[in-house]
Protein backbone atom coordinates (compact mmCIF):
# COMPACT_ATOMS: atom_id res chain seq x y z
CA UNK A 1 0.00 0.00 0.00
CA UNK A 2 0.68 2.88 1.14
CA UNK A 3 3.13 5.77 1.43
CA UNK A 4 5.91 6.76 3.78
CA UNK A 5 9.13 8.73 3.57
CA UNK A 6 8.97 12.41 4.52
CA UNK A 7 7.76 14.06 1.37
CA UNK A 8 5.97 17.00 -0.14
CA UNK A 9 2.54 17.00 1.55
CA UNK A 10 1.02 17.31 -1.90
CA UNK A 11 2.37 13.87 -2.88
CA UNK A 12 -0.98 12.17 -2.40
CA UNK A 13 -3.07 15.15 -3.50
CA UNK A 14 -5.42 14.81 -6.49
CA UNK A 15 -4.10 15.57 -9.94
CA UNK A 16 -3.80 19.21 -10.96
CA UNK A 17 -7.09 20.80 -12.01
CA UNK A 18 -5.32 21.98 -15.15
CA UNK A 19 -4.44 18.37 -15.96
CA UNK A 20 -8.04 17.37 -15.28
CA UNK A 21 -9.19 19.95 -17.81
CA UNK A 22 -7.17 18.11 -20.46
CA UNK A 23 -5.50 21.26 -21.60
CA UNK A 24 -8.70 23.25 -22.03
CA UNK A 25 -8.66 26.85 -20.87
CA UNK A 26 -10.35 27.21 -17.50
CA UNK A 27 -13.26 29.63 -17.40
CA UNK A 28 -15.75 30.94 -14.85
CA UNK A 29 -16.65 28.60 -12.04
CA UNK A 30 -14.15 26.01 -13.27
CA UNK A 31 -11.34 28.45 -12.61
CA UNK A 32 -12.60 29.24 -9.11
CA UNK A 33 -12.73 25.53 -8.33
CA UNK A 34 -9.26 25.01 -9.82
CA UNK A 35 -7.85 27.71 -7.54
CA UNK A 36 -9.58 26.15 -4.53
CA UNK A 37 -8.30 22.69 -5.39
CA UNK A 38 -4.71 23.88 -5.85
CA UNK A 39 -4.85 25.88 -2.63
CA UNK A 40 -6.15 22.80 -0.80
CA UNK A 41 -3.00 20.93 -1.90
CA UNK A 42 -0.79 23.53 -0.18
CA UNK A 43 -1.04 23.33 3.63
CA UNK A 44 1.46 26.18 3.91
CA UNK A 45 -0.65 28.37 1.65
CA UNK A 46 0.41 30.03 -1.60
CA UNK A 47 1.09 33.38 -3.17
CA UNK A 48 -0.81 34.87 -6.07
CA UNK A 49 2.06 34.20 -8.47
CA UNK A 50 2.16 30.49 -7.55
CA UNK A 51 -1.58 30.06 -7.92
CA UNK A 52 -1.60 31.90 -11.21
CA UNK A 53 1.04 29.57 -12.61
CA UNK A 54 -0.69 26.49 -11.20
CA UNK A 55 -4.00 27.18 -12.94
CA UNK A 56 -2.44 28.84 -16.00
CA UNK A 57 -4.50 32.00 -15.63
CA UNK A 58 -3.63 35.71 -15.37
CA UNK A 59 -3.08 37.10 -11.89
CA UNK A 60 -6.04 39.52 -12.00
CA UNK A 61 -8.33 36.63 -12.93
CA UNK A 62 -6.98 34.44 -10.12
CA UNK A 63 -7.30 37.37 -7.71
CA UNK A 64 -11.01 37.61 -8.57
CA UNK A 65 -11.41 33.86 -8.01
CA UNK A 66 -9.72 34.22 -4.61
CA UNK A 67 -12.03 37.10 -3.74
CA UNK A 68 -15.05 34.89 -4.45
CA UNK A 69 -13.60 32.12 -2.30
CA UNK A 70 -12.86 34.54 0.52
CA UNK A 71 -16.43 35.85 0.47
CA UNK A 72 -17.64 32.27 0.91
CA UNK A 73 -15.17 31.62 3.71
CA UNK A 74 -13.39 28.97 1.64
CA UNK A 75 -10.12 30.89 1.44
CA UNK A 76 -8.39 33.46 3.61
CA UNK A 77 -5.52 35.92 3.25
CA UNK A 78 -3.05 35.45 6.08
CA UNK A 79 -0.45 37.93 4.78
CA UNK A 80 -0.22 40.42 1.93
CA UNK A 81 -0.44 38.45 -1.29
CA UNK A 82 -0.54 35.09 0.51
CA UNK A 83 -3.58 32.82 0.76
CA UNK A 84 -4.64 29.75 2.77
CA UNK A 85 -7.75 27.62 3.03
CA UNK A 86 -10.51 29.30 4.96
CA UNK A 87 -11.97 28.07 8.21
CA UNK A 88 -15.34 27.44 6.58
CA UNK A 89 -13.75 25.03 4.11
CA UNK A 90 -12.12 23.13 6.97
CA UNK A 91 -15.35 23.11 8.98
CA UNK A 92 -17.30 21.67 6.08
CA UNK A 93 -14.63 19.09 5.23
CA UNK A 94 -14.23 17.81 8.77
CA UNK A 95 -17.97 17.82 9.46
CA UNK A 96 -18.60 15.80 6.31
CA UNK A 97 -15.82 13.35 7.06
CA UNK A 98 -16.88 12.85 10.67
CA UNK A 99 -20.45 12.13 9.58
CA UNK A 100 -19.53 9.32 7.19
CA UNK A 101 -20.83 6.10 8.71
CA UNK A 102 -17.98 3.98 7.36
CA UNK A 103 -15.40 6.27 8.95
CA UNK A 104 -17.15 6.13 12.31
CA UNK A 105 -17.77 2.38 12.28
CA UNK A 106 -14.30 1.32 11.21
CA UNK A 107 -12.34 3.58 13.59
CA UNK A 108 -12.28 1.17 16.58
CA UNK A 109 -11.00 -1.65 14.36
CA UNK A 110 -8.21 0.53 12.97
CA UNK A 111 -7.23 1.65 16.44
CA UNK A 112 -7.11 -1.91 17.75
CA UNK A 113 -5.04 -3.18 14.81
CA UNK A 114 -2.62 -0.24 14.99
CA UNK A 115 -2.02 -0.88 18.68
CA UNK A 116 -1.66 -4.63 18.18
CA UNK A 117 0.78 -4.50 15.27
CA UNK A 118 2.55 -1.22 16.05
CA UNK A 119 1.99 -0.01 12.49
CA UNK A 120 -0.35 2.33 10.62
CA UNK A 121 -3.80 1.17 9.58
CA UNK A 122 -6.00 2.51 6.81
CA UNK A 123 -9.52 2.26 5.48
CA UNK A 124 -9.81 3.01 1.76
CA UNK A 125 -12.41 2.90 -1.00
CA UNK A 126 -12.09 2.43 -4.74
CA UNK A 127 -12.63 5.44 -7.00
CA UNK A 128 -12.06 4.54 -10.64
CA UNK A 129 -8.40 3.65 -11.04
CA UNK A 130 -7.43 5.01 -7.62
CA UNK A 131 -8.00 4.29 -3.98
CA UNK A 132 -8.99 7.10 -1.63
CA UNK A 133 -8.10 6.87 2.06
CA UNK A 134 -11.13 7.54 4.23
CA UNK A 135 -9.49 6.88 7.60
CA UNK A 136 -6.03 6.35 9.07
CA UNK A 137 -4.67 5.50 12.51
CA UNK A 138 -0.97 5.72 13.33
CA UNK A 139 0.57 3.43 15.94
CA UNK A 140 0.76 4.72 19.51
CA UNK A 141 4.54 4.87 19.27
CA UNK A 142 7.27 4.50 16.67
CA UNK A 143 9.94 6.75 15.22
CA UNK A 144 8.79 6.31 11.60
CA UNK A 145 5.19 6.77 10.53
CA UNK A 146 3.59 6.72 7.12
CA UNK A 147 2.78 10.01 5.42
CA UNK A 148 -0.44 8.80 3.80
CA UNK A 149 -3.31 11.17 4.52
CA UNK A 150 -7.08 10.98 4.78
CA UNK A 151 -8.41 12.06 1.41
CA UNK A 152 -5.16 11.13 -0.32
CA UNK A 153 -5.04 8.90 -3.38
CA UNK A 154 -2.84 6.18 -4.78
CA UNK A 155 -3.12 3.98 -7.90
CA UNK A 156 -5.27 0.94 -7.16
CA UNK A 157 -3.05 -1.49 -9.06
CA UNK A 158 -0.01 -0.54 -6.94
CA UNK A 159 -1.56 -0.83 -3.48
CA UNK A 160 -2.78 -3.62 -1.25
CA UNK A 161 -6.15 -2.00 -0.62
CA UNK A 162 -6.54 -1.28 -4.32
CA UNK A 163 -5.76 -4.81 -5.45
CA UNK A 164 -8.13 -6.21 -2.82
CA UNK A 165 -10.98 -4.01 -4.04
CA UNK A 166 -10.20 -4.63 -7.70
CA UNK A 167 -10.33 -8.38 -7.07
CA UNK A 168 -13.93 -8.01 -5.89
CA UNK A 169 -14.94 -5.44 -8.54
CA UNK A 170 -13.40 -7.47 -11.38
CA UNK A 171 -14.62 -11.02 -10.76
CA UNK A 172 -12.74 -12.84 -13.54
CA UNK A 173 -9.77 -12.62 -15.85
CA UNK A 174 -11.74 -11.13 -18.75
CA UNK A 175 -13.03 -8.35 -16.49
CA UNK A 176 -9.48 -7.54 -15.40
CA UNK A 177 -8.26 -7.37 -19.01
CA UNK A 178 -11.20 -5.14 -19.95
CA UNK A 179 -10.49 -2.84 -16.98
CA UNK A 180 -6.85 -2.48 -17.94
CA UNK A 181 -7.77 -1.92 -21.60
CA UNK A 182 -5.64 0.96 -22.83
CA UNK A 183 -4.81 2.26 -19.35
CA UNK A 184 -1.20 3.02 -18.60
CA UNK A 185 -0.50 1.40 -15.24
CA UNK A 186 2.08 3.59 -13.56
CA UNK A 187 5.24 1.85 -12.39
CA UNK A 188 5.67 3.27 -8.89
CA UNK A 189 8.59 0.97 -8.04
CA UNK A 190 10.44 -1.84 -9.84
CA UNK A 191 7.99 -4.26 -8.15
CA UNK A 192 4.79 -2.64 -9.45
CA UNK A 193 2.65 -4.85 -11.69
CA UNK A 194 2.02 -2.85 -14.83
CA UNK A 195 0.60 -5.28 -17.41
CA UNK A 196 -2.79 -6.89 -17.79
CA UNK A 197 -1.23 -10.35 -17.56
CA UNK A 198 0.49 -9.53 -14.27
CA UNK A 199 -2.67 -8.01 -12.81
CA UNK A 200 -4.79 -10.99 -13.92
CA UNK A 201 -2.44 -13.34 -12.07
CA UNK A 202 -2.25 -11.14 -9.00
CA UNK A 203 -5.99 -10.60 -8.61
CA UNK A 204 -6.64 -14.33 -9.04
CA UNK A 205 -4.26 -14.90 -6.12
CA UNK A 206 -6.08 -12.27 -4.04
CA UNK A 207 -9.46 -13.92 -4.66
CA UNK A 208 -8.08 -17.33 -3.72
CA UNK A 209 -6.43 -16.27 -0.47
CA UNK A 210 -8.93 -13.64 0.66
CA UNK A 211 -6.41 -10.86 1.24
CA UNK A 212 -4.00 -8.72 -0.77
CA UNK A 213 -0.33 -7.94 -0.25
CA UNK A 214 1.71 -4.90 -1.24
CA UNK A 215 5.37 -5.93 -1.39
CA UNK A 216 7.04 -2.54 -1.94
CA UNK A 217 4.90 -1.99 -5.03
CA UNK A 218 3.83 1.57 -4.23
CA UNK A 219 6.72 2.75 -2.09
CA UNK A 220 10.17 1.25 -1.49
CA UNK A 221 10.54 -0.11 2.02
CA UNK A 222 6.78 -0.24 2.68
CA UNK A 223 4.53 -3.29 2.66
CA UNK A 224 1.01 -4.08 3.72
CA UNK A 225 -1.70 -6.68 4.04
CA UNK A 226 -5.24 -5.62 3.07
CA UNK A 227 -8.56 -7.31 3.80
CA UNK A 228 -12.17 -6.51 2.86
CA UNK A 229 -14.58 -4.55 5.04
CA UNK A 230 -18.29 -5.21 4.55
CA UNK A 231 -19.84 -2.16 6.17
CA UNK A 232 -22.86 -1.76 3.90
CA UNK A 233 -23.79 -5.30 2.90
CA UNK A 234 -22.55 -8.89 2.82
CA UNK A 235 -21.85 -9.29 -0.89
CA UNK A 236 -19.52 -6.46 -1.93
CA UNK A 237 -16.98 -4.76 0.31
CA UNK A 238 -17.59 -1.13 1.11
CA UNK A 239 -13.84 -0.68 1.32
CA UNK A 240 -10.62 -2.32 2.45
CA UNK A 241 -8.59 -2.21 5.65
CA UNK A 242 -4.83 -2.47 5.60
CA UNK A 243 -2.06 -2.83 8.13
CA UNK A 244 0.85 -1.02 6.49
CA UNK A 245 4.40 -1.40 7.76
CA UNK A 246 7.88 -0.04 7.47
CA UNK A 247 9.44 -3.35 6.46
CA UNK A 248 12.71 -3.06 8.34
CA UNK A 249 10.59 -2.83 11.48
CA UNK A 250 7.83 -5.29 10.64
CA UNK A 251 8.73 -7.81 7.91
CA UNK A 252 6.08 -8.57 5.35
CA UNK A 253 6.15 -12.25 6.32
CA UNK A 254 4.86 -11.30 9.76
CA UNK A 255 1.95 -9.37 8.27
CA UNK A 256 1.07 -12.20 5.90
CA UNK A 257 1.06 -14.67 8.80
CA UNK A 258 -1.32 -12.34 10.64
CA UNK A 259 -3.66 -11.88 7.66
CA UNK A 260 -6.32 -14.37 8.85
CA UNK A 261 -6.45 -12.71 12.28
CA UNK A 262 -6.61 -9.26 10.68
CA UNK A 263 -9.50 -10.36 8.48
CA UNK A 264 -11.31 -11.87 11.48
CA UNK A 265 -10.82 -8.62 13.45
CA UNK A 266 -12.27 -6.55 10.62
CA UNK A 267 -15.17 -8.96 10.12
CA UNK A 268 -15.95 -8.80 13.83
CA UNK A 269 -15.93 -5.01 13.68
CA UNK A 270 -18.20 -4.89 10.62
CA UNK A 271 -21.28 -5.90 12.55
Amino acid sequence: MDTTRPADPRATAPASPVEDALGERLVGADRVLAVLRDLAARPEGAGLDDLSRAVASPKPTVHRALAALRRAGLADQDAPGHYVLGDEFLRLAFAHHAARPDHVRIAPVLQRLAAEHGESTHYAVLDGGDVVYRSKVDPPSGAVRLTSTVGGRNPAHATGVGKLLLAFALPDDDAVRAWVGTRTLERRTPRTRTTAAELVQELARVRAQGFAVDDEENEPGIGCVAVPAFLTGPHAPSGAVSVSAVLYRTPLERLVAAAPAIRAAVAGGDA
